[in-house]
């Protein structure tokens, strides 16, 4: 019997080949796939980062202050970079010719030009308040050029006398003068008379020659040009007095300390520094309350002049001042401060038993009780855009015996805050 031919199962091999094939396709699928999700990953991954760097200010004048982070360092040193000029500097060119020339004037402080060739130079006459004072333009050499304050106009706070950075203006604090004198006549002039309210006269380049100047029994901000030309107030709102003012880095605006005359007054009695309200003014005259609350502290401008800081007892503030949607931030130091006067009183031997005796509340040992060295903050400076240091001290102004004490250094490092994605 014929066998019959072999049956050969023609789906095995060819079906175990097919299976082969598809599973190579799926691993190079699976790899493919993988390598996408890599990819999307990696893409993924760039663009948070590069969001981040988005969201991330490059400059902390970009940073808004309510958006400010910090971390107070206490007690540190005062940088070099803080050490400042004597207020009483004076020209020795300029000291001769009042030695000379103006023996019956009292040279009271010089303030150089930032391009150095000029001079503001403040002097007190025997007609004017021991406190009052007036002002001519000298060039650094020593050459008198021009009176720049009129004789009705006396002028106060000696120390807010300025130049613009720029040099193109001159700021200064005065009032209506007690009693109205001629200003001292240039070498070899003769005294014009003055003009008329509202008259225009061109000025000699030597010689006192004033258009009408508005005045004010209260103290109020002056500015001129660079040549001592075009006086007139910055600031007219009778019955404040503005007892400080400093200009932007940029010249875009000073900020200025203002108060009632009672409030004023008030602190005189009392011994106390004088307190006020910060507030910006523009050179256009455009004024912006900063806070209503009053401080002994002067504000002070950021490098960059984008905010101004200043401080109320223990709180930092600080405010935006070159935004057209301002914020402004409060830092709280009170407990920090308390606990660092602890660890300062520890590592200075017979702190607390002196003239501050007052603030410890009589029981120094106890944990609760406030140390003396624990004080409001006086002073303020903002020598780059990340490091605030400000001064904590005790200040009375005893008359003839003033007295400062616990006078502490303390930094504030300033960052952005940590931004959250979306």
């Amino acid at each position: 019997m014929t066998e019959p031919p072999e049956t050969k199962n023609f789906f095995s091999t060819p079906t175990r080949g097919l299976f082969r094939i598809n599973k190579d396709k799926k691993n190079v699928a699976l790899k493919i796939g993988l390598l996408a999700a890599v990819i999307v990953g990696g893409v993924s991954c760039q663009s948070v980062l590069e969001s981040q760097r988005d969201v991330r200010p490059l400059l902390l004048r970009d940073v808004p202050a309510q958006r400010l982070a910090f971390r107070m360092e206490p007690d540190v040193p005062l940088p070099e970079e803080m050490k400042t000029e004597a207020a009483n500097d004076k020209i020795e060119a300029i000291q001769i010719d009042f030695d000379t020339r103006r023996q019956g004037d009292a040279l009271i402080r010089t303030v150089r030009s930032p391009d150095g060739q000029r001079a503001l130079v403040l002097y007190g006459t025997a007609d004017e308040p021991s406190q009052a004072f007036r002002i001519d333009i000298y060039s650094a050499e020593g050459s008198f050029l021009r009176n720049l304050t009129p004789p009705e106009l006396s002028c106060v706070f000696p120390e807010t006398v300025a130049w613009s950075p720029d040099g193109n203006f001159i700021t200064f604090i005065g009032h209506k003068g007690a009693t109205p004198t001629p200003t001292p006549t240039p070498p070899g002039g003769v005294m014009p008379e003055l003009p008329e309210p509202g008259e225009a006269v061109p000025a000699p380049s030597v010689g006192p020659a004033f258009g009408y100047v508005p005045l004010f029994n209260t103290e109020q901000i002056y500015i001129s040009n660079r040549d001592g030309y075009d006086l007139k107030p910055l600031t007219s709102r009778e019955g404040l007095i503005y007892f400080y003012a400093s200009w932007a880095p940029d010249n875009h605006a000073l900020v200025a300390m203002a108060c009632r005359e009672s409030e004023w007054n008030a602190r005189e009695k009392a011994f106390r520094l004088p307190t006020g309200r910060p507030r910006l003014v523009t050179i256009d005259g455009k004024e912006r309350l900063l806070d209503d609350e009053l401080t002994e502290a002067l504000p002070v401008w950021s490098p960059d002049s984008s905010k101004v800081a200043t401080a109320f007892d223990t709180d930092v503030m600080i405010y935006d001042a070159a935004t057209n949607k301002p914020t402004q931030a409060r830092i709280r130091l009170r407990d920090a401060l308390i606990t660092a006067s602890r660890v300062y009183e520890a590592k200075t031997s017979g702190a607390g038993k002196d003239g501050n005796a007052e603030n410890a509340g009589g029981n120094t040992a106890a944990e609760s009780a406030i140390p003396a060295s624990f004080n409001p903050t006086v002073r303020l400076e903002w020598i780059s855009p990340d490091k605030l240091y400000f001064e904590t001290a005790y200040v009375r102004l005893i008359p003839n015996d003033p007295i400062t004490s616990f006078q502490r250094w303390h930094l504030l490092i300033l960052s952005p805050q940590a931004a959250i994605l979306k």
